[in-house]
């Protein structure tokens, strides 16, 4: 689940042909584990323009210990169509979060640690871009969802133990193809990859099996990191609900009960029945 709903911070959701479409996702990480990561994300997009221009806001919150991340996210994306009816998005992404770490309520042995005299209180503004191109069945897209260099802190401290507390560049790429396997199932194998300066290349293996257009079960993989199994329902041709479960497969699987996220989609947009968007992705 986590890696299908990351398109959001992709910013590839206003590249889809949803007429319009509301996502709400909730996710608790690491249950058990003091300060473990918390985050809610709720988003809206839309086509506009006879399908040409896809227009979507973000706001979402995340706390994890004493650092505390919220924001709000606008997103462009135009899209070229192709004779094959495959069609090409073009996405551009801007906005601000405010970043905030409690660092003077840290117990410390020795409490005379400079780099945690103040607290970090920051407005960082964000841009990004990415690419998506995708048909009836297969999707790929690539982006950059922050190419502003962001300074958490800069300060005297960190200048004089020549560290810096900022933001570094993440690339992901995302794939997936949805397979006919008779007449009432279909198979999508997808896969996430991440990159990040200072950590491990990070990829996650995804696959699910639709049955009769209205339930999917699933598993994931994560390198380094995780399993996972997921849900979803088709409960209205309008609304779809999913639930993930993330057991934890690191040395942090001793000290956690796992990682539950929830996801509700919402689709506007309906014309005699018909609906805009791919109903696998």
């Amino acid at each position: 689940m986590k890696s299908a709903y990351l398109m959001l911070a992709c910013l590839l959701l206003a590249a889809m042909q949803t007429k319009a479409q509301q996502d709400a996702m909730y996710r608790r990480q690491w249950v058990g584990v003091d300060g473990a990561q918390q985050t809610g994300t709720i988003s809206l997009d839309m086509s506009v323009a006879d399908d040409k221009v896809g227009l979507g806001i973000q706001a979402f919150n995340d706390q994890i210990g004493i650092t505390k991340t919220t924001g709000f996210y606008g997103t462009y994306a135009y899209r070229i169509r192709f004779q094959e009816k495959g069609t090409l998005a073009i996405g551009l992404q801007g906005g601000v979060s405010n970043y905030r770490a409690n660092l003077t309520k840290v117990d410390l042995i020795d409490s005379n640690d400079p780099a945690f005299s103040q607290n970090i209180n920051a407005l960082l503004p964000s841009f990004g871009a990415g690419l998506y191109y995708n048909s009836d069945r297969f999707y790929v897209g690539f982006s950059i969802p922050n190419l502003v260099k962001s300074y958490l802190r800069k300060d005297q401290i960190y200048y004089t133990a020549d560290v810096i507390a900022k933001k570094y560049l993440h690339f992901f790429f995302i794939t997936g193809y949805v397979f006919d396997l008779g007449e009432d199932f279909k198979l999508k194998p997808s896969t996430l990859v991440k990159v990040v300066r200072g950590a491990p290349v990070q990829v996650d293996l995804n696959t699910n099996l639709w049955i009769k257009d209205l339930v999917a079960v699933g598993a994931s993989y994560r390198t380094g990191d995780a399993v996972a199994g997921l849900l979803e329902i088709q409960a209205t041709h309008q609304l779809r609900i999913g639930y993930a479960y993330d057991h934890s497969i690191s040395n942090l699987v001793k000290y956690n009960q796992g990682t539950h996220e929830i996801m509700l989609r919402f689709e506007f947009g309906w014309d005699n029945g018909k609906v805009y968007s791919p109903r696998y992705f």
